[in-house]
């Protein structure tokens, strides 16, 4: 399949080339980037001298890279990646959005939330996160990628909402990611002096992937689901810990959710399950599209406690693309992510 990549000097769009680096069923055509047109994209990123020497293209020739390309990645901010989907609306070729563009089946969730009006509400598109929406990513021809910290969410409580096994009132997710999911761009809280040695809390009851977790939940749940979702940030490059909350059911037993689970995810490769009463570390999925997780329930509050890690930019971004980009192309799902994780 050949493959293109809008928006390639971000960190999602260099762990693309990373992997697809080693994808043999695809072949990367063009490249893109506004800020670094006409630079070999191996002088942005040193990483990948020897293993691409493509030089950076503009998009003013959109029509001619969406002709060239079976898959196009996008990996650009909100709001863009619809106005390429909507000039290629007439091609053949198929989107992957590493945005939230494509993300939402209510327009009106989206433009209240990212306060941007959609320009192409009548796209075709499907929820992108494989375990939960396989079958409509096989044809859909515009796949919205799910958000890496919904991502570890949705993972973490799928298994308790899906079988009806905790009270969907009382859902509550914090989660704490490493500073590669700000973006490449400098940003003073993400100045070292600024972020080194310090943990905070931010986007506190406004958080922009809040509705995208609620969105799914609701799907597997057949009920609105409304939640607290707080994200973190720690002074690290990669990874996502997600600790997701909530009350289980009268009559619910510790068997039922480990049942739960394991019913859930069976044969699901990405998906690794340690078990009731272990605690994932982001250090065990560094570089790899898996999703580790352990939960704990308290006698006491007859609370459940999941805790969920991926890589951020793996499972919970190109990973993750390259896995539905497997799907959507017919291809085993795991091709070109069998990739252990990088220890220590």
């Amino acid at each position: 399949m050949k493959v293109s990549i809008i928006g390639a000097t971000g960190y999602a769009g260099a762990e693309l080339l990373r992997l697809l680096a080693g994808h043999p069923g695809a072949e990367v055509v063009h490249l893109t980037s506004e800020s670094y047109t006409g630079k070999p994209v191996s002088e942005v990123y040193p990483h990948l001298a020897g293993l691409y020497d493509q030089r950076l293209e503009s998009l003013d020739d959109l029509e001619r890279i969406g002709a060239d390309s079976d898959f196009i990645f996008i990996g650009l901010p909100a709001g863009h990646a619809m106005e390429i989907g909507r000039k290629l609306a007439g091609q053949p070729v198929r989107i992957i959005d590493l945005g939230a563009d494509y993300r939402f089946r209510d327009i009106a969730t989206y433009e209240a939330w990212y306060k941007v009006r959609h320009t192409h509400p009548e796209a075709r598109r499907v929820y992108g996160l494989a375990e939960l929406y396989r079958e409509d990513i096989r044809t859909a021809p515009i796949i919205g990628n799910a958000g890496c910290y919904t991502t570890a969410s949705i993972l973490a409580l799928a298994p308790l909402v899906k079988n009806g096994l905790i009270d969907l009132k009382t859902v509550v997710v914090d989660a704490a990611s490493g500073v590669s999911g700000a973006g490449r761009s400098a940003k003073l809280p993400n100045h070292f002096p600024e972020l080194y040695d310090n943990f905070k809390a931010y986007g506190a009851v406004s958080h922009r992937h809040t509705p995208e977790i609620e969105q799914a939940l609701t799907d597997l749940g057949g009920e609105a689901v409304t939640l607290n979702f707080t994200p973190h940030l720690v002074p690290m490059s990669r990874g996502i810990l997600a600790t997701a909350y909530a009350m289980l059911r009268d009559g619910v037993t510790e068997t039922a959710v480990d049942e739960a689970f394991r019913t859930l995810y069976a044969g699901e490769y990405f998906i690794r399950l340690r078990g009731r009463g272990s605690y994932p570390e982001t250090k065990y999925v560094r570089g790899s599209n898996f999703c580790d997780l352990g939960w704990h329930i308290d006698p006491r509050t007859h609370r459940v406690i999941v805790f969920s890690a991926i890589d951020n930019l793996v499972k919970g971004a190109a990973g993750q693309a390259v896995q539905n980009f497997n799907i959507a192309a017919g291809f085993d799902e795991t091709l070109g992510l069998k990739l252990a994780p990088v220890y220590p």
